[in-house]
């Protein structure tokens, strides 16, 4: 790779700059190789006195004002390259900015050059390949498997650029990968959030959860989950709050079925049992409840029972309306949590929310809600499509947020076992989770509204926390630049695909972590599939066309003006009604 070629090449540098090298060519003809036409993106070799070699990727072409000599037009060629790395020996390292001055050659990178740098630099074992160059479709361009998967991943591209093409081809390709010659599934575990219904297509034997066989159990939901599912959170009604907090607690406490220690421990958060239309009448109870002269709220019980109402034993209102003795509405809720009543029976009574209200939600286990989101049921499966499109928007980010939380805790205390049971040493998750957030501007936007506010908390502690506990994002998006900024700077690797609007790409160019100098201003220009692929995992940044998918997911647009100069089609608008009234 080092040896000196004699060919005499009129190209040589004339200006080294931090962040770029600038070369003089008299003859782009005479300058190019047989193997490819040099183009933006093309890589190039420059040879110094230290015998190292560096590698560097032309961003531009420039002529410089021609020159008259002798009659004879003469032309010179400049190119700017952005240097990437230095070969010395077998190694390549990153950074060019060790390079001796003058250079002594210039010439265009050979091809087996090229595969050497992304062959070599990352061992076989770890060699994760889901894309080529897009300049030479004959050299495969890996990224460590390790890093690109551990560091979270973050896939951008305009509609049309390929971005669910590429996120099927990264999952069909891990989900094939396989150590030795066995016989089965591999270790794989990837749980996609698709909002559109693009995915089942593109995995046909995935664990497909929809709308039709969800079970959530409501109970699992955190206070902050509850609070902006039941109560007007713009009204910021502390009685609400109080009352509904008071409620739950009584009532996790009224059906624990352990110690009376443990009993006493029970919180808002505490992920026990609860009975949601117990909640309902206990709320109910409360909002009619009279006082007496002695400032008590005498009421009758179902067993004609007179008693005094106590906060710590109150379990009576759980059961059925009771019967206030008193004659003062005066000092308590007096009506005041009505506007509470009708927005909880509204949720529990909505058909469209039966996933989770449901009879099934109430006997749903811990293990069974486990075991569906991550196919440890009968038949396990690499892959769980989690169906959103079906979901009421006001309820979707409540539903991501507890899913995303649910398989958060998982990672951290199956971690925390295999410490313990391995004498307290420091075990890695061996069942790491990928969650893949399709459109994920969709449900953790920067917005503050709080009905985004349940999954952009649960989201971002994933994105801070979720390596540590073997739990991973892949963030798929239209519009990064709607994104909340704490979850994608967390990404450590991004695939870059077509983007057209200058707010997207402005803010895709400020969060790399690696720059390509001016090859990032190529995002508007590149064809469906090609993308900018940067990141901890990649040896050298780089322009690639994503590989085709083996199945591809439903995502293509529909032909309209083919599809219009078709024949008339009759519409079974009784089938619509009948599926549209099941909500």
């Amino acid at each position: 790779m080092n040896q000196i070629i004699e060919e005499k090449i009129n190209a040589e540098v004339i200006a080294v700059y931090p962040d770029k090298v600038k070369i003089s060519v008299d003859d782009l003809d005479d300058f190019q190789i047989a193997e490819e036409k040099l183009k933006v993106g093309s890589y190039l070799r420059i040879a110094d006195n230290d015998n190292a070699v560096l590698i560097a990727v032309i961003e531009n072409f420039m002529i410089e004002v021609p020159t008259v000599l002798d009659n004879i037009v003469k032309k010179k060629y400049i190119i700017e390259a952005a240097p990437l790395g230095i070969i010395r020996g077998e190694k390549f390292e990153r950074g060019g900015d060790t390079l001796t001055i003058p250079p002594k050659e210039v010439l265009p990178a050979r091809e087996e050059e090229i595969k050497s740098i992304f062959e070599h630099s990352i061992s076989k074992q770890k060699q994760f390949c889901f894309s080529v160059l897009s300049t030479n479709h004959n050299i495969s361009v890996p990224v460590d498997g390790n890093k690109f998967f551990s560091k979270h991943i973050a896939i951008v591209g305009s509609t049309g650029s390929g971005k669910s093409h590429t996120v099927a081809k990264i999952i069909q390709t891990a989900i094939k990968e396989k150590e030795s010659d066995f016989s089965g599934l591999n270790n794989t575990h990837i749980i996609i959030f698709d909002i559109h219904s693009e995915y089942k297509s593109a995995f046909p034997d995935a664990n497909l959860i929809d709308i039709n066989n969800l079970i959530l159990p409501y109970w699992m939901l955190n206070s902050d989950e509850l609070m902006e599912l039941f109560i007007d959170t713009e009204a910021n009604d502390h009685r609400q709050r109080s009352v509904l907090k008071e409620a739950i607690v009584n009532n996790r406490k009224m059906h624990f079925q352990g110690a009376d220690e443990d009993k006493k421990k029970i919180h808002f958060d505490s992920p026990f049992f609860f009975d949601v239309n117990e909640i309902l009448t206990y709320i109910s109870n409360r909002n009619n409840e009279k006082k007496d002269k002695d400032n008590s709220i005498p009421y009758q019980n179902a067993k004609n029972e007179i008693k005094t109402f106590d906060v710590n034993d109150a379990n009576d209102l759980f059961l059925e309306n009771v019967k206030y003795t008193g004659s003062s509405a005066s000092g308590t809720n007096n009506g005041g949590l009505i506007n509470f009543i009708d927005r909880l029976e509204n949720k529990i009574n909505d058909k469209r929310l039966e996933f989770l209200f449901g009879k099934k939600s109430k006997e749903i286990t811990f293990e069974k809600t486990l075991e569906q989101l991550i196919s440890y049921s009968d038949e396990k499966r690499n892959v769980t499509i989690i169906d959103l499109s079906g979901i009421p928007f006001d309820i979707l980010s409540i539903t991501v947020s507890l899913i995303s939380r649910i398989l958060f805790e998982y990672g951290y205390y199956y971690k925390k076992i295999r410490s313990m049971s391995d004498a307290g040493q420091k075990m890695n998750n061996d069942v790491p989770l990928l969650l893949v957030y399709e459109e994920a501007h969709k449900y953790v936007p920067k917005s503050e509204l709080a009905k985004y506010r349940a999954s952009r908390e649960s989201i971002e502690r994933i994105a801070k926390e979720g390596r540590k506990y073997g739990i991973s994002l892949l963030l798929a998006s239209q519009r990064p630049s709607e994104i909340s900024e704490t979850i994608f700077s967390q990404c450590n690797n991004f695939v870059a695909l077509r983007l057209t609007n200058p707010n997207d790409q402005n803010y895709v160019k400020k969060l790399l972590p690696d720059t390509m100098g001016n090859l990032i201003d190529k995002m508007p220009a590149l064809k469906a599939g090609e993308g900018l692929l940067i990141g901890d995992s990649v040896v050298i940044p780089s322009v690639v066309q994503v590989l085709p998918c083996e199945l591809e997911p439903s995502s293509n647009d529909i032909p309209y003006f083919e599809v219009w100069k078709e024949q008339w089609k009759d519409l079974d608008i009784a089938s619509i009604k009948k599926e549209w009234m099941k909500k």
